[in-house]
């Protein structure tokens, strides 16, 4: 009688070994594919909303080259501490690379660090993200890359944008490294995305102009965009060059010098020194957005 029971028992074999069932695909496998879901998701969202993308990328870099490139000189006011068309056209190489610079820290902040806020506080969308079949850090990795992809599309938008608005007679003399672009771009968009999300699960919504007036704004003026990094040695107190030390905290001032390593042929930073940092940036931004990410689905 038991041996007949054991035999016929649910979730056992003939001889009474139980059954097992082995996955068709690794954990690792399926966190992959849920990643790539997550960012898809994005990435279908942006394209049906493409042209709101592009005219938020483009109106804030526009307004600044047009006043600063084309205004300006247009009505004889002097820029860069610079005069006439030579003076300009100098000013105009320094904010060209800078210009592209904020736009990609920009994107950065609107597509993490504001769309988390918001999904944190009154629309809950990150409620239905995190019931995603992978671990929870992972739908903050996918939101840094989609953000990134973000920031790429915003470079390539805005470059052609700064290096052609400007007046007769002011021509930024551009001389691209492919390689340094190439490589600073992808990097600088993940430092900025990683740099939206600790921003992003910091900040509640209410708290969004908190962010832009003691974050954000010293950020882009402090940031490089326009000026060098190398021109600030004549700003010293007793022989100390303290702007030039005090701005070295600030991770867009590497962006905006790598720019203009890859752009023109301006004094800048050492890429030595750039890469490192912003790759160090990457690692501490997402490592600390991670965990506030963590901390505040669970709370």
């Amino acid at each position: 009688m038991t041996d007949s029971y054991s035999a016929r028992r649910p979730g056992t074999g003939r001889a009474g070994a139980p059954i097992t069932v082995r996955p068709r695909r690794s954990a690792v496998a399926a966190s992959r594919s849920a990643l790539a879901a997550l960012v898809l998701r994005d990435v279908t969202v942006l394209r049906k909303s493409f042209g709101e993308f592009v005219g938020r990328t483009l109106m804030q870099p526009f307004l600044l080259v047009f006043v600063f490139l084309y205004v300006f000189p247009s009505i004889g006011q002097g820029i860069g501490g610079g005069s006439g068309q030579d003076g300009q056209s100098a000013f105009a190489t320094v904010l060209v690379p800078g210009v592209v610079s904020i736009a990609i820290m920009f994107q950065g902040i609107q597509s993490v660090a504001i769309q988390m806020s918001q999904e944190f506080g009154y629309t809950r969308e990150i409620e239905d993200r995190v019931q995603a079949p992978c671990p929870i850090w992972l739908v903050a990795v996918a939101r840094v890359l989609s953000g990134a992809v973000q920031g790429l599309i915003s470079a390539v938008l805005v470059l052609p944008l700064a290096a052609v608005v400007h007046a007769p007679g002011v021509h930024p003399e551009l001389r691209i490294r492919w390689w340094i672009v190439l490589t600073l771009i992808p990097l600088a968009c993940v430092a900025m995305t990683a740099l939206g999300l600790v921003l992003g699960t910091a900040f509640e919504p209410r708290n969004i102009g908190v962010m832009f007036g003691f974050i954000v704004l010293p950020l882009v003026f402090l940031g490089g965009t326009y000026y060098q990094w190398t021109k600030l040695g004549s700003v010293q107190v007793g022989g100390f060059h303290w702007l030039q030390a005090l701005v070295l905290v600030n991770p867009l001032i590497y962006i905006s010098e790598g720019m203009r390593a890859g752009f023109t042929d301006l004094s800048h930073m050492p890429l030595y020194v750039v890469y490192p940092v912003l790759l160090g940036a990457c690692v501490l931004f997402l490592a600390l957005g991670l965990r506030n990410f963590r901390r505040r689905v669970l709370s």
